[in-house]
């Protein structure tokens, strides 16, 4: 959209609106990550109440990622036709409707409907935000900015995860992920009063020449960066929640045998990432010369893999010092990959951004409930190896495909059409 005959260029750094994309969509991550993964803090807890394994508790973190992953592309294509602002008010709404809904399950069958429903409903914030960010900010500050949503998340994901773990074992389950639904819809609250209106957006019509959805999707889908990048939030995810959800079990166990209050407080790990992903943008803006979002994203999944290595001490330091480790070095992937996505895409951005999300939640619901039969069947070694393979395969098609240049793409008119 143009202002006065001139392209918009986005909000700068340090304006206004800079600022209220930022902090809104900071909101709206912390709303959409505390509701998702709320249940990921109470899963021995509900295993307990429900008299269910593990591997079936985790099924209620996986129906909300696996809907989630269904609906990113839907969402995406709404947001092409009707924006992207409006698209994720929608969304955040229903969101919050459905969680509050979800603490009244009677039993696991609608538990799970009730996840699957909301995990479609937030589909709508991840789905488009860094559509709505690559439009609204200035290309040159489009990485840190990227950095800034992903610690929203993160933090979302902590405090869904530490304020329900203590109210679970204080009353129950159902009271915990309550509470963590409240704290989300006042969150959507401050989403709803500070992103700023869409300035960049242009909406796509079915009269309009070019491509249609079907056409946007397969050319991200024929650009091997892109498929890539996909890989890196599959399997990256996969092994990040498989992690996550298992923990409790393993804690609570020998030789550990810790309550769940203070098992949740290891969910504190989330806050290097919260760090990690600003500090990966701003440090792949440094190294542009030598590779910079490739560098990183390599770096950073050599970190995890020294956190995982880490976490199979039987010593508790050694064990929580592996899982800061591992955390930082994700969100330090996630950032770099996320925003490098719509960034690659010379048409089709929102749909860029789409296939990376459906490709991180599905690993999230496929790979983050698989690792249970590795924990179940070999315990925390087991698990460990399996997401080693997982980091392994993510680092190869990073090293063979992403080439340093590759993060090097001209930038265009934000007014151009995704």
């Amino acid at each position: 959209m143009s202002s006065g005959g001139q392209p918009w260029a986005g909000h700068v750094k340090g304006s206004r609106g800079y600022r209220g994309v930022l902090i809104g969509l900071a909101a709206a991550g912390m709303a959409t990550f505390a509701q998702l993964y709320s249940l990921q803090g109470v899963l021995p807890g509900l295993a307990a109440d429900l008299d269910i394994s593990a591997a079936s508790a985790a099924l209620t973190v996986s129906a909300a990622t696996l809907g989630l992953a269904a609906a990113v592309i839907p969402w995406s294509a709404a947001a092409d036709r009707f924006g992207r602002l409006p698209v994720m008010r929608l969304a955040i709404l229903a969101a919050v409707v459905l969680g509050l809904a979800v603490p009244l399950s009677p039993n696991l069958p609608v538990l799970l409907v009730l996840r699957f429903v909301e995990g479609a409903a937030m589909g709508g914030i991840p789905a488009v935000a860094l559509a709505y960010l690559s439009e609204e900010v200035s290309r040159v500050h489009a990485a840190v900015a990227a950095g800034s949503y992903v610690s929203g998340t993160t933090i979302g994901g902590l405090a869904g995860r530490i304020v329900a773990a203590p109210l679970s074992e204080a009353a129950s389950w159902r009271v915990g992920v309550g509470t963590v639904s409240l704290l989300a819809a006042a969150a959507a609250v401050v989403f709803l009063l500070t992103a700023p209106k869409q300035q960049g957006f242009s909406p796509l019509r079915r009269s309009d020449p070019g491509p249609g959805l079907g056409g946007r999707l397969l050319a991200q889908l024929r650009d091997p960066r892109q498929v890539s990048l996909y890989l890196q939030a599959f399997l990256l995810m996969g092994g990040f929640v498989a992690v996550y959800n298992y923990l409790g079990f393993r804690l609570g166990g020998a030789p550990f045998s810790l309550p769940q209050s203070v098992i949740s407080l290891l969910f504190l790990a989330y806050l290097a990432g919260t760090w990690s992903s600003r500090a990966a943008g701003s440090l792949a803006g440094r190294l542009s010369a030598h590779g910079g979002r490739r560098t990183v994203l390599l770096g950073a999944i050599a970190v995890m893999a020294g956190g995982l290595a880490l976490t199979l001490a039987e010593w508790l330091p050694a064990m929580v010092a592996g899982l800061v480790a591992f955390t930082a070095g994700f969100f330090a992937a996630h950032s770099i990959a996320s925003g490098w996505a719509p960034f690659l895409a010379t048409e089709g951005r929102a749909q860029a951004s789409s296939l990376y999300n459906l490709c991180y939640y599905a690993g999230s619901s496929v790979l983050g409930w698989t690792g249970g039969f590795f924990f179940q069947a070999w315990g925390w070694g087991g698990l460990s190896a399996f997401v080693g393979v997982l980091l392994a395969a993510a680092a190869a098609a990073a090293a063979v495909v992403l080439a340093p240049e590759a993060g090097a793409a001209p930038a265009r008119p934000a007014s151009e059409k995704p």
